[in-house]
């Protein structure tokens, strides 16, 4: 019978901490975390990006030189990539907003054909152009993860690369800064 009483407190004790555990674990989750916002690279520590040129869904060819002039985002993203569909929508706005002193490009990152590319442009009202890395490039297998995007001033210079879903307040407070600047 003790021994019985011993176990029977023994597993409230295990469900306790078991709770507890589970409790603590959901708190954590449930906290707003945010992606810290990193600065602006100094000017004169950016370094020129050298020239792209890609290949678009279209067929034609988008050039990093001839947007000289320009602020560009150049967003990597996939249409399987649940945090590219939320990012998407700043994109397109900023891009509307905001041309001609902003230029936009998504270089997707899918594999095996253009047609989820097409449905995912088509769906999200994607109005800049859409382009692909050439097939074993660095560009296709060097990113930390997706959504990157890639912030160039308008000498055609690196100012921030952002990795992971990045709000469109960001991206527009970085622009306009960059639009600041002397040209």
């Amino acid at each position: 019978m003790a021994e019985a009483v011993k176990d029977a407190r023994g597993s409230r004790r295990g469900a306790f901490a078991f709770v507890g555990a589970a409790v603590l674990v959901l708190a954590i989750l449930a906290m707003p975390w945010q992606r810290r916002s990193e600065p602006l690279i100094t000017v004169s520590q950016r370094r020129v990006l050298p020239d792209v040129a890609l290949t678009q869904l279209d067929g034609g060819t988008w050039r990093l030189t001839e947007h000289r002039g320009q602020v560009v985002l150049i967003n990597y993203w996939a249409s399987w990539c649940g945090p590219c569909r939320t990012e998407t929508p700043g994109l397109v706005r900023l891009e509307e907003e905001m041309q001609p002193k902003l230029a936009v490009v998504g270089i997707s990152m899918d594999v095996g054909g253009k047609e989820p590319v097409r449905e995912f442009v088509r769906r999200m009202h994607v109005g800049y152009p859409i382009a692909f890395p050439e097939p074993m490039s660095q560009m296709a297998t060097g990113m930390a993860g997706i959504p990157t995007t890639i912030l160039v001033d308008r000498q055609g210079r690196v100012a921030k690369t952002y990795v992971g879903e990045t709000k469109e307040r960001e991206f527009r407070a970085d622009v306009e800064r960059l639009l600041g600047e002397g040209f």
